[in-house]
């Protein structure tokens, strides 16, 4: 019997996170797979989500916490209640189709898959096929992204996000989304679960790059394919949103490419980034992205002090 542990981070998704439960109740798991536990973490929900599911057909657990700590902290305080051999960490807005965990689980059972350490699977959101998936981003890219050039010449200058591929078949890559990762525990414990100090944004991809550099591999499957919304609960806090980005940005950076590579992160998102994101709202005469860019960037530059003090530690 393969066991399978669910950990689900909500906060405050509304009937996303029913419908996303109700989905996994219908799931149609093989007689060799057994889905041991599905843990729902509630990062102080206020909107009622996280309220009148017990009554759901699942191995349900429920952990409330009394204020948001971010994604990560919860992913892993949810992983640590559990014991089986597989952890899937699925978004709330996401909804499984039957044959979701068979599939996945049963490929990284497959003995010349024994060094894929996480697998992601295809997302569609009406009808179309959603390019979630990314590549490691280098310090030259960081730089050129906020310049919005691979936006203009996608060709010379690679996005973050794989949005030049389509999606439409299975592969080796760098980086599947934590929509849905399915990863082992072992590995997932050796590297010591997602690194809190991201609030929210690139944890997952800093994850993905220990991964890679433990010696392990990453694959998209695109034989499994689910309905994912997008943009969860954030997209009613963009400027929020766009502040932790910004901020989980730096961090990364200061992590994987050093103290100074971060500051000049920093001094070129405000400098140059800011003026872009400005235009773009003005050639969209978009008055409430404006604002949510002059919003989101004060933040950042408010969060300075307190970033460069963060930054020795990364």
């Amino acid at each position: 019997m393969i066991d399978l542990d669910i950990v689900i981070v909500n906060w405050n998704t509304g009937a996303q996170l029913q419908e996303c439960l109700q989905s996994i109740a219908l799931t149609n798991p093989a007689s060799d797979l057994r889905l041991r536990q599905c843990v729902v973490v509630d990062n102080a929900s206020v909107d009622g989500s996280a309220e009148g599911l017990e009554g759901l057909p699942l191995p349900l657990i429920m952990i409330r916490n009394h204020e948001n700590k971010g994604f990560g902290y919860a992913s892993n305080q949810g992983s640590r209640i559990g014991k089986s051999k597989y952890i899937l960490f699925l978004n709330p807005d996401v909804r499984l189709s039957p044959d979701n965990l068979v599939k996945t689980v049963s490929f990284m059972e497959e003995p010349h898959n024994k060094k894929i350490a996480t697998t992601g699977i295809q997302f569609v959101f009406d009808g179309k096929i959603q390019r979630t998936t990314a590549r490691f981003p280098t310090r030259t890219s960081f730089f050129y992204q906020m310049l919005g050039l691979d936006h203009l010449w996608p060709g010379r200058f690679p996005p973050l996000l794989m949005t030049d591929w389509d999606h439409g078949e299975s592969k080796e890559l760098d980086h599947v989304p934590a929509s849905f990762l399915l990863i082992r525990r072992k590995i997932f414990e050796e590297l010591q679960g997602f690194d809190e100090r991201f609030f929210m944004y690139y944890e997952d991809l800093d994850l993905s790059f220990r991964i890679k550099q433990a010696g392990w591999k990453i694959y998209y499957l695109a034989t499994a394919q689910s309905f994912h919304k997008g943009g969860g609960a954030s997209h009613q806090v963009r400027a929020k949103r766009l502040f932790y980005v910004l901020c989980s940005r730096v961090y990364y950076v200061a992590k994987h490419f050093g103290y100074w590579t971060a500051v000049g992160i920093m001094i070129a998102s405000v400098l140059a980034e800011f003026w872009v994101r400005i235009g773009w709202s003005l050639i969209k005469l978009s008055h409430r992205t404006f604002i949510e860019t002059i919003e989101a960037y004060g933040r950042f530059v408010w969060a300075f002090p307190r970033l460069l003090k963060d930054l020795k530690n990364k």
